[in-house]
């Protein structure tokens, strides 16, 4: 008797029948199938609702994803962000990085490009100019904002989604045919907001908002849009309680949608900015590079220092400073900008 011959390609193990159970229901077919297999999604943020888009969008057979975040992992995220583990903690991987890596383990047919970076109005075209859709996994509204305009400016629809403690919202925004993310919100809510940090979150709340954010996006991608009334929806995983309301359409004042006027495109430099559900700030004083290796040896006499070729980590008795390649910093241990900037100069330099 022959010895079987290996399998040199899984996907001769796991084809036809991979996605067989989506390609059978109605709304999807082989056509949905075509119309998944060559589609290039952005996720921003790669945290609680970004991992999950990651992972959902790699088992329905998503061609392309670009996975765009500025951060770690580390072990509070474990409790909410279904693609990484304690190792990817352990060795404070770039959360695009970890996700990339779990992905791959997923469907190794799917493309991923991967970005470690704060998306700025400086790179926000070269990293979502190719992609045909956007979702948003983001912790603040000024990235928001700049999603939206460049959305809105280049007509890529884009799915909004956000939660904290047991409730979350979703909602489609399609430019030209519904209200932009400035129609609903013309200004960053003022005063402190609740946030994962003061107020805890659910992991159920993360993967229900993340799953419906994705939904949406294959809706979208798919163009089922026959007898469909774009939503708002929003949910409390703990009360129970759920509300759908239809989409408003453009606002006729609105500076972004009706005006055309784009201010988060033209800001050159990004703010430093209190990272939400975390005790920390993220900072980026300078436009050069940093040699890490060069930055551990001048910090090791002074403090505890952790690196790899992704970051360089540097504990103080208050603070712990993460420091990537391009310059950018999270200072952990503060929210005020003002201690945070301090520690960046006194440290790393301007």
């Amino acid at each position: 008797m022959e010895p079987e011959t290996p399998l040199t390609d899984l996907s001769e193990l796991i084809h036809p029948e991979r996605y067989s159970r989506q390609v059978r229901f109605p709304g999807w077919g082989e056509e949905g199938q075509r119309r998944i297999s060559a589609s290039h999604i952005a996720v921003v943020g790669c945290g609680a609702l970004g991992s999950f888009h990651a992972a959902a969008l790699a088992r329905a057979g998503a061609g392309r994803l670009k996975l765009i975040d500025r951060d770690y992992v580390e072990a509070s995220n474990l409790q909410r962000q279904w693609l990484f583990d304690e190792a990817d903690a352990m060795s404070a991987l770039p959360k695009a990085v970890a996700a990339e890596r779990a992905v791959g383990r997923i469907n190794g047919q799917v493309q991923v490009e991967t970005v470690v970076a704060d998306l700025t109005a400086d790179n926000v075209a070269d990293l979502l100019g190719d992609v045909d859709l956007i979702l948003d996994g983001c912790d603040n509204f000024e990235t928001r904002f700049l999603v939206n305009d460049f959305a809105v400016r280049e007509g890529l629809p884009w799915i909004y989604g956000g939660a904290v403690a047991s409730h979350g919202v979703a909602m489609p925004i399609l430019p030209g045919q519904t209200a932009c993310f400035r129609c609903l919100y013309p200004e960053a809510p003022g005063g402190p907001q609740p946030t994962c940090e003061t107020e805890g979150v659910l992991n159920t709340i993360t993967a229900t908002v993340a799953a419906w954010q994705v939904s949406l996006a294959y809706r979208v991608l798919l163009r089922r849009d026959e007898a469909w009334t774009p939503r708002i929806f929003q949910m409390d995983v703990w009360t129970g309680d759920m509300r759908q309301i239809a989409m408003p359409g453009p606002q006729a004042d609105c500076p972004c949608c009706a005006l055309r006027q784009f201010p988060f495109l033209e800001r050159s430099r990004r703010a430093p900015v209190s990272l939400c559900g975390r005790n920390a700030v993220q900072i980026h004083e300078r436009k050069r590079p940093i040699d890490l290796a060069v930055l551990k040896e001048r910090l090791q006499p002074l403090g505890r220092v952790l690196a790899n070729e992704f970051a360089l980590r540097f504990f103080l008795p208050r603070y712990e400073l993460t420091i990537f390649p391009d310059g950018r910093a999270i200072i952990k241990g503060t929210q005020d900008i003002g201690v945070a900037r301090s520690l960046y100069a006194q440290y790393i330099g301007v």
